[in-house]
């Protein structure tokens, strides 16, 4: 679970106060801003360039933009899900080339090795005394941005090493830790048609990814537009506009915007009223829902609200950044009963219902 933070206030002059996590190393870099209020308009202009690159290979997809950068703001990870052939390996690994961040992808299999994921010791021989020493090989964990590609189709025991390493941001081997470098993104795929053979992911696993991201197919014009783009024979080239030490600058400004104490209760109101024999679950709703969302739920829906304000360029939180992004954080995070399956209602259209009625003015 996330730790929890302290909530910083506007020092004078509308300066945001309070340090970055420990994990966040901010590095040496003429091009990253210090001052608070410059950082929030460098953010927001970031992001637009961001979005500007992203654009010249990919069309469409607005909405999934914005919550991949959320999540990468936020420090967090994402889980995708749509059918094959939506632009989801060219998507990430053209974010990955706006960042100046080293992209990594696995094609997970049945018959794929938690050593296949974060890497292995190897034992090699010194030419020059003949002693055997062993040297760890990195695996493509090892990645800034990584793609893992239809992680429901290998074993728990591998999809478990992913998890381990998208947690503590380490890889152990040989009785040694490895750090991953930052920043740490993984989006994780699903294909939600065909499961013959696959490991679905258990609801404690999928909790610990910050969003869950549907990806729909696209309109008839952007349909259009993409078979005119990638049937041609130029392909756009992409300029990187931010390095790593400008994504690990948002992301420590995203941990010191302040959260208004009625944005806190709401987002804590909402995660609450989808637990069934919780009070503030409404009573319409409480046969729809067997299970429903642990805290990390309202850490992440601040956090990923905080995010999507940074880059906006604003200095607060609103209500309308917990309802923008309480969908993405919750629906995979609860389990809809029998009776809603039944009548069509899965976690997205849950959460839809819950925003609708629970209210967001009062702070109990």
């Amino acid at each position: 679970m996330l730790a929890p933070e302290s909530v910083p206030a506007l020092a004078p002059g509308g300066v945001l106060t309070g340090a970055p996590p420990a994990s966040i190393a901010l590095l040496p870099d003429p091009d990253v801003p210090h001052d608070d209020l410059a950082a929030l308009e460098f953010a927001r202009s970031a992001r637009e360039r961001v979005l500007a690159q992203i654009a010249r290979r990919i069309v469409g997809h607005d909405k999934v933009i914005e919550l991949l950068l959320t999540a990468l703001f936020a420090n967090g990870h994402a889980l995708s899900i749509g059918v094959p052939g939506l632009a989801k390996t060219l998507l990430i690994q053209t974010l990955a080339e706006t960042l100046r961040l080293k992209f990594g992808r696995i094609q997970f299999t049945p018959d794929l090795m938690p050593s296949d994921v974060t890497g292995t010791e190897v034992l090699e021989e010194e030419r020059a005394t003949g002693h055997r020493v062993y040297r760890f090989l990195p695996g493509p964990v090892f990645a800034q941005i990584l793609l893992a590609d239809e992680i429901n189709r290998t074993p728990p025991k591998t999809q478990a090493a992913l998890l381990q390493a998208m947690q503590e941001r380490k890889v152990s081997a040989g009785g040694s830790l490895h750090v991953l470098d930052e920043p740490f993104l993984v989006l994780a795929t699903q294909n939600p048609i065909e499961q013959h053979g696959t490991y679905p992911l258990p609801e404690a696993q999928l909790d610990r990814f910050m969003l869950a991201i549907h990806f729909d197919y696209p309109s008839w014009e952007e349909e259009l537009e993409i078979v005119r783009r990638t049937t041609g024979a130029q392909q756009p080239e992409i300029e990187p506009v931010l390095t790593r030490a400008q994504v690990a600058r948002i992301q420590q400004l995203v941990r010191v915007v302040p959260v208004a104490d009625h944005v806190l209760a709401y987002a804590v109101r909402l995660v609450r009223a989808t637990r069934p024999d919780d009070a503030l679950c409404p009573a319409g709703l409480r046969p729809m829902l067997a299970y429903g969302a642990s805290p990390r739920a309202s850490q992440c829906l601040i956090l990923g609200a905080k995010a999507r304000a940074v880059m906006d360029g604003r200095s607060t939180v609103a209500l309308d950044d917990v309802r923008a992004l309480a969908a993405a954080t919750i629906a995979h995070r609860i389990v809809p009963s029998f009776r809603a399956e039944a009548e069509g209602l899965d976690g997205r259209k849950l959460v839809d219902r819950l925003v609708a009625e629970v209210p967001g003015s009062t702070l109990a």
